[in-house]
């Protein structure tokens, strides 16, 4: 093992050496409590609290403001009430107003709240003052629900998504809310009498008033640590509950313009399909969940972005897909501090490998054949979850118009995954220590197709803890490893990926064995960090990743062979102040080694951030990055050197309490060897009625980067170890405009629609290969010409090269309309109309108007779909 993994190894053996000894202290608790009352006859849900129980119990007031005002009384009275029966937990709540014709009552989608007044409901439930569930109602009556993962106001995971009800109404002194939170949708352990921490918080746009039953002061991190108590809750037992969703759904697919099919065997494939699935909860024990699903259906509202991506490196993209949001934090460090061992989009996402052909048709997605997922927490404070899932083989279809031969080629095999997190609570202060494990099993057999280059197994994962001291610091450690194992092919492509390049002529501390059969490497970090405090806040962070490292089967990894020191220090103001409410200034610095000790990339950055009197919020960024040595620039070749620059953005946004909300965003940079450039952007969001929603967000950006990878050819100088690295300028346009309009018939029936034009182009000159490795300048060849048949010919003193034209221009235009009607609470009707249309030959400047017209234009394909969801609570 080198040096410096053995130094840091030491480090991280220290830091939990000390801390054994080092007690947990007790982490601040509120002294207010409310006791819930018991109902033999439960009220009725409808937001008038006209039953006879509302006008019997007290209600609690008496709420502080955190803004504009912390620590005073709330400007408008607030009650709230709990009562509860064997089912469910009742909350009813009056919210006074000086001026009720002024409430903002705009509607949105389920589990948004625009700028809508409303009431959040909070419950630590295991009373583990760490961890919370979230109710929201808006004065519009539509629900909002979110979880906690640890003691952070606003860390939340929206995609806890239980089945509960809320309504509102509104009357002459304000408006009213009335809440049933069954206990089904709760975890908490079993006990005679529960107590639970709980918090309310009433949100007042229209006077930017964010007002609490407990105020977490502004420059404390915490939530569920700062909760009181609701006490009173008798005779009730966490449900062993069972929820059943069957669904059936179909689609129907049209082409526009020239089907991509024609002339191929393809062309009269039938255009729609049917498919029927289930999805089901299950209750084991009062603490765990199990859920299953059977053919899933993933549909989602927005499509992943187009993007035109010239780098090595892979673009990850954010998880839509129910089954793996709901409980996701259960399966990953909930700190986010380390590796990410599981990446949900693995299962299911589109097959690693591409055949070659003048026809492809690979599918967009492998076929999931079925996944289940354990989730919970125990008594004990010991969180668990686990998942398995099966999918299908791949193959992609191709035709040879010269031969009219046609193949089916396999790009994967059917396989399991498995993931399994254990995360323990340690004392009230949210300290926490946590295992994950990770493993992959590809039958590939005898290898047909392309399998022979993929992992037939793959193994991950490690320890990793969260220590807190105090209540302003944290010190946060990990150390795990990954092993995979598989053919030569499949371990000399892991080798020689962008992860690791292996193949680098100008290295020795690794190399390629391609008859080697497994790859494994480690990870090992360790960070220091102060969260809370009136001014100063810091971190200091150190990581290794050894050049084995992989996890790319099941994980989220971009390259490994990393040695990494982080330092940043943050000076901050939370009190409001005449010319700003708050403001920060950061300094951060950070250094990047791989494990020959060539320093990869160093960065100084400045941040800073502001919040004006009127709410509106402004930052910047100035990145100052020195001289480096790169080792991925020349993809598998030599080192070569990086030019130093500067780059810089700003934002600027209005209020978030504002109906119409607007940012605009801005970026310069430029650095050595000619690379330079900038991007804008903007979003506005117009309210044009309270059930009308619009929104506009364009972006452009116009730059040159002076030293763009082309390709690798034979026959170079000895100073480059014989090959030709070539490289030119390429000058990018690229512009987006993404539409979004939703109608809001109800707080259960939307309309809502998306859809994103897209252009981009590069134009690449100024060709020329690396002069000499380790070097920073290119040597220029002496002319370039484009071909009529698509290629590039470059000339180089008596030598002609030759290679495909690197120029790109692309319009795409993508997009999706979705009714949405959750016609009986947790049971959901779908209409979809989705359009993914491009054209990769595109003429014109991408930044003219047109470009609007040309990405409408171009040729693709609409998909019809209708899904229908039925939701059974058998227990």
């Amino acid at each position: 093992m080198p040096r410096s993994a053995l130094v840091l190894a030491a480090f991280f053996v220290l830091l939990l050496g000390g801390l054994s000894a080092r007690a947990q202290p007790s982490a601040p608790v509120s002294e207010r409590r409310l006791a819930a009352v018991r109902v033999e006859q439960a009220p009725r849900v409808d937001g008038v609290l006209d039953d006879d129980i509302w006008r019997r119990i007290p209600f609690t007031s008496d709420f502080l403001q955190k803004e504009p005002e912390q620590g005073k009384p709330s400007t408008l009275r607030t009650e709230v009430a709990f009562v509860y029966d064997a089912e469910a937990l009742y909350v009813g709540a009056r919210m006074a107003s000086d001026k009720p014709e002024d409430i903002e009552t705009v509607m949105t989608r389920r589990d948004e709240s625009g700028s809508a007044e409303r009431l959040i409901i909070s419950l630590d439930t295991y009373r583990d003052r760490r961890t919370a569930y979230s109710f929201a109602v808006t004065a519009a009556g539509v629900r909002v629900d979110w979880y906690h993962p640890q003691d952070h106001e606003y860390v939340r995971d929206s995609s806890y998504s239980p089945v509960w009800e809320a309504r509102t109404t509104q009357t002459s002194e304000g408006w009213v809310a009335e809440l049933r939170i069954p206990f089904s949708q709760l975890r908490f352990n079993a006990a005679e009498e529960q107590v639970w921490g709980f918090n309310i918080n009433r949100y007042i746009p229209r006077r930017n008033e964010d007002a609490f039953w407990v105020v977490v002061p502004r420059d404390v991190t915490g939530w569920a640590s700062h909760f009181g108590e609701l006490t009173g809750i008798r005779g009730v037992a966490p449900s062993r509950r069972i929820e059943v969703v069957p669904y059936v759904a179909g689609d129907l697919q049209a082409v526009s313009g020239t089907n991509p099919r024609a002339g191929t065997p393809f062309e009269s494939r039938r255009p729609y399909s049917g498919r029927a699935g289930l999805d089901a909860k299950i209750g084991l024990g009062p603490n765990l969940t199990l859920d299953t699903t059977v053919n899933p259906d993933f549909g989602q509202v927005d499509a992943d972005p187009a993007q035109v991506n010239l780098t090595v490196f892979e673009n990850f993209f954010e998880e839509r897909r129910p089954f793996f949001t709901e409980g996701g934090q259960l399966l990953n460090n909930s700190s986010g501090y380390g590796p990410v061992y599981f990446y949900s989009r693995r299962v299911g996402g589109a097959p690693r490998l591409s055949a070659r052909a003048d026809f492809v048709e690979s599918p967009r997605a492998s076929t999931i054949w079925g996944a289940a997922k354990l989730t919970g927490r125990l008594s004990s404070g010991l969180s668990l979850g686990a998942l398995g899932a099966f999918t299908g083989d791949a193959f992609a279809d191709t035709y040879d118009f010269a031969s009219q031969a046609q193949g089916r080629v396999k790009l994967d095999s059917r396989t399991g995954f498995g993931v399994l997190r254990a995360q323990q609570e340690l004392g009230p202060g949210g300290s926490v220590v946590g295992a994950t494990l990770t493993t992959m099993y590809r039958h590939i057999g005898d290898g047909q197709g392309l399998t022979r280059q993929l992992a037939r197994e793959a193994y991950s994962g490690g320890a990793d803890f969260r220590l807190r001291l105090g209540t302003d610091y944290f010190i946060s450690g990990y150390a795990g490893g990954s092993l995979v194992r598989g053919d030569p092919e499949a371990i000399t492509r892991l080798q020689e990926s962008s992860a690791r390049y292996f193949q680098r002529p100008d290295q020795t501390y690794v190399g390629v064995n391609p008859e080697a059969t497994s790859l494994s490497g480690y990870a090992v970090g360790a960070k220091v960090e102060r969260v809370s405090g009136e001014h100063w806040l810091w971190n200091a962070s150190a990581n290794a990743l050894s050049p084995g490292f992989e996890l790319n089967d099941l994980g989220r990894l971009n390259t490994a062979d990393d040695l990494d020191v982080n330092l940043g220090l943050t000076y901050r103001e939370t009190n409001p102040g005449r010319l700003l409410r708050n403001w920060e200034l950061g300094l951060s610095a950070a250094s990047n080694w791989n494990y020959g000790l060539t320093r990869q990339s160093s960065y100084l950055e400045l941040t800073g951030s502001a919040t004006f009197p009127n709410f509106w919020a402004g930052e910047f960024r100035v990145t100052y990055l020195p001289r480096a040595f790169s080792d991925s620039l020349t993809r598998g070749g030599p080192l070569m050197q990086t030019g130093q620059g500067v780059d810089g953005e700003v934002i600027l946004e209005n209020s978030f309490n504002d109906t119409t909300r607007w940012n605009v965003s801005g970026g310069a940079w430029a650095y050595e060897l000619g690379t330079r450039g900038g991007f804008v952007s903007a979003s506005l969001t117009l309210q044009p009625h309270r059930r009308l929603r619009l929104g506009l967000e364009p972006s452009a950006s116009l730059y040159t980067e002076g030293v763009q990878y082309v390709d690798t050819l034979a026959g170079g100088r000895a100073e480059t170890f014989g090959k030709r690295y070539v490289f030119g300028a390429v000058q990018r346009r690229e512009v987006a405009l993404r539409l979004r309009a939703n109608l809001f018939l109800s707080p259960d029936l939307s309309i809502e629609a998306y859809a994103e034009p897209f252009a981009s182009s590069g134009s690449f000159s100024g060709f020329g290969e690396l002069e000499r490795a380790g070097g920073l300048t290119l040597r220029r060849y002496d002319s370039s010409s484009r071909l009529a048949d698509g290629g590039l010919e470059l000339v180089d003193g008596g030598t002609t090269l030759r290679l495909d034209d690197p120029d790109f221009n692309l319009r795409s235009f993508r997009s999706n309309v979705v009714l949405r009607w959750e016609w009986r609470p947790g049971s959901t009707l779908f209409l979809v109309w989705q359009q993914d249309r491009s054209m990769r030959s595109a003429q014109g400047n991408p930044l003219s108007p047109r470009f609007l017209g040309d990405s409408l234009t171009s040729p693709g394909g609409h998909t019809f779909a209708l899904k229908l969801s039925w939701w059974f609570p058998a227990g």
